[in-house]
């Protein structure tokens, strides 16, 4: 008995973190560009046949900006529930969550270029 409760618990989990991801999906614009720029990515990479290596830096890095995002998109709901007015404070811990997804999403979009470009320009050649 005590197995089938651990189990249903552990669905549960992963139940609720789908629904955190989807629910960040549904009302945050940034979430859907993220979704939506690595959907074009992993056609481009589809159709330029990268390696699997290209792969994995790819996932990672998809990881980290929608991992990011969740985490922001987090902390300003957090931010918000506990301030009610105003705040410099709360302004701060929203914007710095903000900047760590634009750091991620930076340095993914020069890992991109890298992978991306050379392959692109052998095409075109």
């Amino acid at each position: 008995m005590k197995y089938k409760k651990k189990i249903k618990s552990l669905v549960n989990s992963f139940g609720y973190a789908f629904q955190g991801i989807w629910s960040s999906f549904k009302s945050e614009r940034n979430m859907k560009i993220h979704v939506f720029i690595m959907i074009l990515v992993v056609l481009l990479g589809i159709f330029l046949h990268i390696s699997v290596t290209e792969w994995m830096i790819c996932v990672i890095l998809f990881a980290l900006v929608i991992g990011a995002e969740l985490f922001n998109t987090s902390i300003e709901a957090v931010v918000d529930m506990i301030s009610l007015e105003k705040s410099s404070q709360a302004k701060l811990a929203k914007d710095v969550s903000a900047g760590a997804v634009l750091v991620f999403a930076i340095a993914s979009i020069i890992v991109g270029f890298l992978i991306f470009v050379p392959k692109i320009i052998d095409v075109l050649v």
